[in-house]
């Protein structure tokens, strides 16, 4: 049955219909008709759990490096202001509860399934679960909250969305300085040459000119003379040198107007005194380590211009911190580059395995943690489960990538199907278990409360939303867009805001939020059970 609601949820999630489709929350509604058929057609517990940390873990790992890069600069600011509107939200929450009489399980269902966050729910099915005094038939009440909830947490915030994009009426200029003011790049990098025939830009170090004008670039080889090095931090620019940079379009054309022209054809570069080759980075010595950290100029003499992380060219500076699964466009000599190649293990298959030991200890590590009671205010304790304490571990240790000779990250690839694997059976798991009481729930027409509910909600907190973002921290709506997207934790409405945008901006947003805003709402969902169960 967990292989059949799973195969046939996945299948109706890739129809579209104009555009949009259900995606992965498809499995929950298939589970939900197999598990409406008899009370007894529900997968065992340890299915939606094994799911759900599979999920959980495999996140905060990829997110870990961003989410701590993110608590520099206006991030930090980003991801408070992002807490506050979760906890609007499970305020709203507990407050429409009340009016309309919902039982505390319904109504902190209904909040998770507003906000579309299955780890939120199974925080919520802990708390019940370890309560011994609760009547076990209420455990599936927050399951029928929030799959009655979930299609207006989706849909309410894409109906949000579009309507805010034209009622604010965004500007394309007003978008691009708003952009250049929050330091935000809006396409991959890529690779120009340079002719240097500007005074200003000979005299100084290449250090220098980059601490002057605070370039993000890397400048790759030197043509002069008729001979081809490679560009360091002491290398002195002369009139009439042919240089390669790298970077996006806007930073090449500044550098351009300052040192020159930019030279569409430059064949006397390609390949001659040096080499270029992506390698995957697969060897567990170099995984975790900065790039200033490893001997590449000093024992290849080689530099990386490039590094592909998923989708995405990223601009390597001298921090920058390899991950297993990237690739990286290394220059250097010739007969230096089947060294470098094993240098960075340069293997296929090696990243597409994960170190199981590491993996399970992590999750192992988590788990405990998972387990710890944390006291609450006036009484009462909770614990983060499940969900949040491999989540909180994950996320600590996706940011260090390496403790000693100890790997803790996974390949890029191999996160993403555990992720999506996670994902879908935890989905069958809880749409088989609440199948049955959803069904009831219908048939009594009880749905119309928990409607309105999600309805305020989802509305109330991505309107506010959007008008701090757009109004008060003058946000690119791009940006806003894909914060909204990262507090809800939702990939359809990111797909629809990437749409809208046609731009990779909201990408950004939903990074930047997503681990601080996953966490708050599994520890919000429990707080908002609390509240209601003490009324």
């Amino acid at each position: 049955m967990l292989f059949l609601v799973v195969g046939l949820g996945y299948w109706l999630g890739r129809i579209r219909f104009k555009g949009a489709s259900l995606g992965s929350a498809a499995v929950l509604f298939v589970g939900l008709a197999f598990g409406a058929l008899d009370p007894q057609m529900r997968l065992p517990d340890i299915v939606y759990q094994f799911g759900l940390l599979l999920f959980v873990y495999t996140i905060g790992l990829s997110s870990g490096a961003d989410f701590v890069q993110s608590l520099r600069g206006r991030g930090a600011g980003i991801m408070l202001f992002v807490a506050c509107m979760i906890v609007v939200a499970a305020t709203v929450a507990i407050v429409m509860s009340a009016i309309l009489g919902l039982p505390a399980a319904l109504g902190a269902g209904a909040f998770s399934g507003s906000m579309t966050n299955t780890p939120a729910l199974a925080g919520i099915l802990e708390t019940l679960a370890a309560r011994s005094s609760q009547d076990p038939s209420a455990s599936a009440l927050p399951i029928v909250g929030y799959s009655v909830a979930y299609p207006v947490g989706v849909l309410g915030m894409i109906v949000v969305l579009f309507a805010c994009k034209r009622v604010f009426n965004v500007a394309p200029d007003e978008e691009a300085r708003r952009l250049r003011t929050y330091h935000v790049q809006t396409e991959s990098v890529r690779g120009r040459a340079i002719r240097i025939t500007r005074p200003d830009a000979t005299g100084k170090t290449v250090a220098q000119l980059d601490r002057e004008h605070g370039w993000e670039v890397v400048f790759g080889r030197v043509k002069r003379n008729g001979q081809v090095q490679l560009v360091g931090a002491d290398t002195h620019f002369q009139l009439g040198d042919l240089v390669t940079v790298v970077g996006n379009s806007d930073q090449t054309a500044r550098i351009a107007a300052f040192m020159g022209e930019l030279v569409e054809d430059h064949p006397e570069l390609e390949r001659s005194a040096f080499d270029y080759r992506r390698m995957f980075v697969s060897n567990p010595a170099v995984v975790g380590r900065r790039l200033r950290d490893l001997p590449l100029r000093q024992k290849f003499g080689a530099i990386v211009t490039r590094i592909r992380r998923g989708d995405l060219d990223l601009l390597p500076q001298a921090d920058t911190v390899l991950h297993l699964g990237d690739r990286v466009r290394v220059v250097a000599c010739h007969e230096h580059m089947d060294e470098i190649s094993r240098y960075f293990g340069d293997s296929y298959r090696s990243v597409s395995e994960i170190d199981v030991l590491t993996f399970s200890l992590g999750i192992t590590i988590g788990l405990l943690l998972g387990l710890l009671p944390i006291p609450l205010p006036g009484g009462g304790s909770f614990k983060l489960g499940v969900a949040g304490g491999p989540l909180i571990v994950a996320l600590v240790l996706g940011a260090l990538q390496r403790t000693g000779p100890i790997v803790w990250s996974i390949p890029y690839s191999a996160n993403l199907t555990l992720r999506q694997l996670g994902t879908v059976v935890f989905l069958a798991g809880i749409g088989t278990r609440a199948g049955y009481a959803f069904a009831d729930t219908l048939r009594q027409g009880n749905a119309l409360p928990v409607l309105l509910a999600a309805f305020a909600i989802t509305c109330s907190t991505a309107l506010l939303t959007l008008l701090i973002a757009y109004f008060v921290f003058k946000m690119p709506f791009s940006l806003a867009s894909g914060v909204l997207s990262g507090l809800q934790g939702q990939p359809a409405v990111l797909s629809f805001a990437l749409e809208q945008e046609r731009n990779d901006v909201p990408n950004i947003g939903y990074a930047t939020v997503f681990p601080i805003g996953m966490l708050a709402k599994i520890l919000l969902a429990q707080v908002v059970l609390l509240t209601l169960s003490a009324r």
